[in-house]
């Protein structure tokens, strides 16, 4: 792996972050205007399986025996990816503030590195767990003020639990990509993974349908959907896979880290919230943490 690749894969998956701490916000947006979460969310991926379709069709039924040969897997992928994750976060969001939730965003690397080891995916080192140490602390300053008595006075509500299990999902999602090689393109493999998940998330959405819960067609939801789609759900997805594929999943994972502090730009900006001194003592560990993560061992 070449310093130029490195950097072009921490472009790809600094962009990532940008566009996800990005839908944190805008969820919490959608919240507001009462959109119902599972329903945003099929909507996401129904318009981002239309717009890929005229790119990934052939590419698909040519491969299909391939596909039908590893359904088992894409539906893993796309269960954990777009079934789960997606649908939980904004249902998470309508219970917990955007700064909690992305607090669990912390729990990810620590996660993908758990799920590499059991599937012998990935080894480990030092400073990968040094660096998640001092990001997990960077990401512990900005939620509690640099207070420890708030850390010690944090209750969690459902949101906050649930969002637990949306970053578990993903985190084994992640660890699955690296895992195999996909006789795919990538395009065309996203395309596969939003049409297993869109299979199992047709029926979470006929069901929030039936209880009452209904999109208006009006405005606020039309631009919500309009970036859900472009941004977290089609060009995220894409850079992620990217980044992955070129330093693999410890080192891409830390990289979520940085969604706390990007949140707290963009809630600065659409919440009017003040930028803090221990945002900036965060932000130093969190930075910390990924320049240590990233950090190669030298062989003896």
């Amino acid at each position: 792996m070449t310093k130029d690749n490195n950097f072009l894969a921490y472009i790809y998956l600094f962009l990532t972050v940008t566009f996800w701490a990005g839908n944190f916000v805008v969820g919490k947006l959608a919240s507001f205007y009462e959109v119902p979460p599972f329903s945003l969310n099929f909507y996401r991926w129904l318009f981002a399986w239309l717009i890929l379709a005229p790119f990934t069709i052939p590419e698909i039924l040519e491969k299909r025996n391939y596909i039908i040969k590893n359904y088992k897997l894409f539906i893993v992928l796309g269960v954990t990816s777009i079934t789960v994750f997606n649908s939980i976060v904004y249902y998470s969001l309508n219970f917990t503030q955007v700064i909690s939730g992305v607090l669990m965003i912390s729990t990810i690397p620590v996660m993908i590195m758990l799920f590499s080891s059991i599937l012998k995916i990935e080894k480990t080192n030092i400073f990968q767990i040094i660096g998640v140490v001092f990001s997990f602390a960077g990401v512990i300053m900005i939620i509690t003020k640099a207070n420890i008595e708030i850390l010690k006075n944090l209750d969690f509500n459902k949101g906050d639990i649930t969002m637990v299990i949306a970053m578990f999902s993903w985190a084994l999602y992640s660890t699955l990509l690296k895992g195999k090689k996909y006789e795919l393109t990538q395009i065309s493999l996203l395309q596969v993974v939003i049409t297993f998940g869109l299979i199992f998330l047709i029926p979470v959405y006929f069901i929030e349908y039936q209880i009452g819960f209904r999109i208006n067609l009006e405005l606020p939801f039309i631009l919500i959907l309009s970036y859900v789609v472009l941004f977290p759900g089609l060009a995220s997805f894409i850079l992620w896979i990217k980044g992955i594929s070129m330093i693999g999943t410890n080192r891409s994972g830390v990289f979520l880290h940085l969604m706390p502090i990007l949140s707290a730009i963009m809630a600065m900006i659409f919440f009017s919230e003040k930028f803090m001194f221990y945002h900036i003592l965060g932000a130093c560990f969190i930075i910390t943490g990924i320049l240590l993560s990233n950090k190669k061992v030298k062989n003896a």
